[in-house]
């Protein structure tokens, strides 16, 4: 029963998972932004749209309490290709597959994303909770991410001038990998668990749950919410 009740406190409607390739290339990091120019030619347009539909969104919830279904499918979605490129790139470097070009999930890639969707939200917190109570998290996702650049560097605005921790760990590490031809396990845990910190902030600034995203670590590749089957087509 203890067991039980523990997983439910730390169940949160928002996943993500990775896992980390046995086998990561001494030297393909280096060249990874120049391989992913065409995703963030793609991303820059998803972003747009999906600020443009975030709009929309907010609308429908004030006025029906629901999140429309296939706005929020899409949203997901950009956020899942988000997270697949980051974990391919600066956002961690723990793997050398390709992430694909597709918004729904993709059971054979090693990093996933999945939101629940609500049933019905509130008509309140819509007004206040994407700005006003999610600013504590923004500042630690600024901190994560080095004033947003997890999200801007994908629609193709390079305005942030510094890095963030997640990126200085992601390249301490592959450093370590070139050096060791090991990617530190310890740091991978980590790096996981800031980039899921920053898409449950995401989901939540987004309008895609009500719950409000946990001040606390998930170390660890598995989502702690996540079951077996959490990483197939929702």
């Amino acid at each position: 029963m203890a067991a039980s009740e523990s997983l439910q406190r730390r169940a949160y409607p928002v996943r993500v998972d990775a896992a980390l390739d046995p086998a990561v290339s001494r030297w393909l990091w280096l060249f990874k932004w120049l391989l992913l120019i065409p995703h963030f030619v793609v991303l820059a347009f998803l972003w747009l749209f999906f600020v443009i539909l975030s709009i929309v969104a907010f609308f429908a919830i004030l006025i029906t309490a629901r999140y429309p279904r296939g706005i929020f499918d899409f949203n997901a979605g950009v956020l899942r290709w988000t997270w697949r490129v980051h974990y391919y790139a600066i956002g961690a470097f723990a793997t050398d597959r390709y992430p694909p070009f597709r918004l729904d999930e993709d059971p054979a890639y090693p990093a996933h994303f999945h939101v629940d969707y609500p049933e019905r939200l509130s008509r309140g917190l819509v007004l206040v909770k994407w700005w006003l109570l999610a600013i504590p998290q923004y500042v630690i996702v600024g901190i994560l991410t080095g004033s947003g650049a997890w999200f801007t560097l994908d629609a193709g605005e390079h305005s942030s001038s510094w890095p963030g921790l997640i990126a200085v760990l992601a390249i301490f590490s592959a450093i370590a990998l070139l050096v060791t031809g090991r990617y530190p396990r310890q740091i991978f845990d980590f790096v996981v668990e800031l980039n899921r910190w920053v898409l449950r902030v995401a989901a939540y600034a987004a309008l895609m749950t009500d719950e409000y995203p946990p001040f606390r670590l998930d170390l660890g590749g598995p989502d702690p919410a996540t079951t077996p089957q959490a990483g197939d087509q929702p």
